[in-house]
C-alpha cells in the first residue's frame, strides 16, 4: 500500500510537471493528511496539501484589494539582495522591511519586524539558512520562509523543507516565479519550483543515485555546512547554542556515518555532491 502510494505520488508529480494531470484514485485524494514514511517523506510533503499547490501556478496578478506583504531578505551577497529588491519593487503589494547578511542577523530581524515572508539563502557566515529556518519555524511560525539558493541537489531541499520552509526556489528562477512564490506562501500555500519538484520526484525512482548526506540529521547537516566553511568548533558551538564538546561529538558521528577521517575528506565529498562550490 505505502509503496503503491509512493509510486502514485512520483507518477503524479512528473505528470503535473508535464502539465498533464491524470485522474487521482479516490483513495489518494490529497487533503491535509500527512504520511510518516522516512524514505518518501519529501514526495509526500509535496502532496500533503491540495494538488494544485504541489507546484503553485497562480492566476494573473490582481493588485487591488490585497494586503501588503512584508518581507525580510537574508543573503550574504549585497548584489543578490539588490537584484531581489528590484524584482520585488515591481509589485505594489510587496515591501521589503529588512535585509540581513547572515542567519543570526536575519533571526533578530524576523523577531523584531515580524514579516509575512522571509527569503532565505542557505550558505552564509555565522548561522546558515538551515538552522535559521528551523528557528524561525519554531519561534515565529507566522513568518513563512522561502529558500532562494543555488542548490538544487539533495539533500538541501529535503532538509530545508523538513526544517519548516514552505517554499523553495533556485536563484536562476524567473522574476515572475519569485513573485508568484511570495504571493502563494503569504496565503499559506506551499510553493516549490518546477525544477526542484522534478528532482525530488526523480530521486525516488528505483535505481536513483542516493546522496550520502541524505543520511544525516538536520543538525548534522548544519554542522557539515559550517565545517566545510572552515569555521572553528567554538564558533560553531556559539552559533548553534551548543557546547564545544557536543559539536565535536556531532562532527565525529557524521564522519562515521559518511566513512570519512577528517574535514579535508568531508570538504572533497561536499564539493562532489554540490554541497560546497568548488
Amino acid at each position: 500500500m505505502l509503496r503503491r502510494l509512493a509510486r502514485t505520488a512520483v507518477a503524479w508529480t512528473l505528470a503535473f510537471l508535464a502539465e498533464a494531470k491524470p485522474a487521482l484514485p479516490q483513495a489518494y485524494a490529497f487533503k491535509s493528511t500527512r504520511w510518516n514514511i522516512h524514505t518518501q517523506r519529501t514526495a509526500l510533503w509535496l502532496l500533503s496539501t491540495s494538488c494544485d499547490s504541489l507546484v503553485s501556478l497562480p492566476t494573473a496578478h490582481e493588485s487591488e484589494g490585497r494586503q501588503m506583504i512584508k518581507l525580510v531578505l537574508v543573503d550574504d551577497h549585497d548584489i543578490v539582495r539588490t537584484g531581489i529588491s528590484h524584482i520585488i519593487e515591481k509589485d505594489p503589494n510587496m515591501k521589503i522591511v529588512g535585509e540581513a547578511g547572515d542567519g543570526e542577523e536575519g533571526l533578530r530581524m524576523v523577531r523584531q519586524l515580524k514579516p509575512d515572508v522571509v527569503l532565505m539563502d542557505v550558505n552564509m557566515p555565522k548561522l546558515g539558512g538551515l538552522e535559521a529556518t528551523r528557528r524561525i519555524h519554531q519561534s515565529q511560525p507566522q513568518s513563512r520562509v522561502i529558500i532562494l539558493t543555488v542548490h538544487t541537489e539533495a539533500p538541501f531541499p529535503t532538509h530545508l523543507l523538513d526544517a519548516g520552509a514552505t517554499g523553495y526556489l533556485t536563484k536562476g528562477c524567473a522574476a515572475d516565479d519569485l513573485l508568484n512564490a511570495i504571493r502563494s506562501v503569504a496565503k499559506g500555500q506551499k510553493y516549490i519550483g518546477k525544477d526542484i519538484a522534478q528532482r525530488l520526484a526523480l530521486s525516488l525512482l528505483p535505481g536513483a543515485e542516493k546522496c550520502p548526506f541524505d543520511e544525516l540529521s538536520a543538525r548534522e547537516m548544519e554542522i557539515v555546512l559550517m565545517l566545510v566553511r572552515a569555521q572553528e568548533i567554538n564558533d560553531i558551538a556559539e552559533s548553534l547554542a551548543l557546547s564545544p564538546k557536543t559539536v565535536s561529538t556531532y562532527k565525529y558521528r557524521l564522519y562515521d556515518k559518511l566513512g570519512l577521517k577528517n574535514t579535508v575528506e568531508l570538504t572533497h565529498l561536499a564539493i562532489r555532491h554540490g554541497i560546497l562550490d568548488s
